[in-house]
């Protein structure tokens, strides 16, 4: 086998230039693949983190908008809460609002929490720290920003102190910021910042108290492990709907298994588009082929000095072959390298965190290696099946 090996890399040293275009189309091939599957895998957990910070992984009650006389209140959230299947609940409200800046209005969405919220929603604290059992019980105000809109509204990150004024329920008021908070992973604020709203938390009896209101817009649950939360949800709805003596007021968004229906759709668009790369494998493979066949031709004469030295046609098709396997080899893991590190530094440019995809790799590597050795085998042959006279005579 050494000398199989020793040979080989003496025919590359040979013929650097050819050696170099044929294992750069493999490189190729295999770099697209690594990179259409590195940053599908980056976007997925990235979308997964931004539906985590809405609270996108377990079940969403809310009331129908039909029935005005049906709302969901505090002995709501406390039956729900209590159910041996949830582990966590919370109230949300909701509301626009306005910012007032000394440049103008700034439209945003508040969101309304309790103190328990980071539990469910992914709030990560920057600078300062989340509300309190204390600020949710007194109703003060104060709230949570993003450090965008920190930057926008005094041009720094860090803001823990300071006043803003939020005009909503038809009056305006000051909240103190207490958090500088980054929700989900950034990947929409990053690429379309201009585009989404702008989110602002505040406790949520601060939004009762300024729309005089006791009620709820929705109840956001949390799972315990290994639930089934299609049937949770239809226990919850079933138990509200007898507590109000109604039968269809209330409605449950399976918001974990909508999650995953988009998550399963990216995964298909990924291996759709890791199929188009793979084309570009199979031309790599052919072009194996044909410097084979000119390898062949060639090297007639020293297969046909080979064979009346004593080499047998396995030898020589084994020959081939090696070379083959080496040239996908090296462009496999060359692909791997560059796929990796275009893949790492997309991450940084969009701010996500950087994850691989081991199985795709060893797909798209497995494949250009087999279609290497296939598509050589018919050249190999050629060669081994060579008579020496026949060899001996060729120019």
């Amino acid at each position: 086998m050494n000398d199989f090996i020793k040979s080989v890399f003496r025919n590359f040293e040979r013929k650097r230039f050819r050696t170099f275009l044929t294992v750069l189309g493999i490189a190729i091939g295999v770099a697209s693949v690594v990179i259409i599957s590195d940053i599908s895998q980056c976007g997925a957990n990235a979308v997964t983190g931004e539906m985590d910070s809405l609270g996108m992984s377990g079940l969403m009650i809310t009331k129908s908008i039909d029935d005005k006389s049906i709302s969901l209140a505090e002995q709501d959230l406390k039956q729900i809460s209590g159910m041996t299947q949830v582990e966590l609940a919370t109230p949300v409200l909701t509301a626009n609002t306005q910012i007032m800046t000394r440049d103008g209005n700034t439209n945003a969405i508040l969101w309304g929490v309790d103190s328990n919220a980071a539990n469910i929603v992914s709030l990560t604290t920057v600078y300062g720290r989340l509300f309190s059992r204390k600020d949710v019980n007194t109703s003060a105000n104060v709230c949570l920003v993003d450090e965008e809109l920190s930057q926008k509204l005094y041009s720094r990150k860090n803001i823990i102190g300071k006043k803003i004024e939020l005009s909503y329920g038809g009056s305006g008021q000051e909240y103190t910021v207490v958090g500088i908070i980054k929700t989900g992973s950034g990947l929409l604020q990053n690429l379309i910042g201009d585009y989404i709203p702008t989110f602002i938390y505040v406790p949520y009896t601060t939004v009762q108290k300024v729309n005089s209101r006791t009620d709820f817009d929705q109840i956001i649950v949390k799972l315990k492990p290994d639930t089934n939360s299609e049937n949770t949800g239809n226990l919850i709805l079933k138990r509200l709907n007898a507590s109000k003596g109604t039968t269809k007021a209330f409605f449950s968004n399976d918001l974990a298994k909508q999650k995953n229906g988009l998550l399963n759709i990216m995964n298909i668009v990924t291996l759709m588009l890791s199929a188009v790369g793979a084309v570009s494998l199979l031309v790599a493979s052919l072009s194996i082929m044909t410097v084979m066949t000119v390898s062949v031709t060639e090297r007639t004469r020293e297969i046909g000095i080979k064979k009346a030295l004593g080499a047998t046609n396995a030898a020589i098709m084994a020959e081939f072959l090696w070379e083959a396997v080496l040239l996908s080899v090296i462009g496999s893991a060359a692909g791997i390298a560059v796929g990796c590190g275009m893949s790492w530094l997309l991450s940084l440019y969009l701010h996500t965190q950087f994850a691989v995809r081991p199985d795709i790799m060893a797909i798209a590597s497995l494949f250009a290696i087999l279609s290497g050795v296939i598509f050589s085998v018919s050249p190999a042959l050629q060669a081994s099946r060579l008579r020496p006279v026949d060899a001996l005579r060729q120019d």
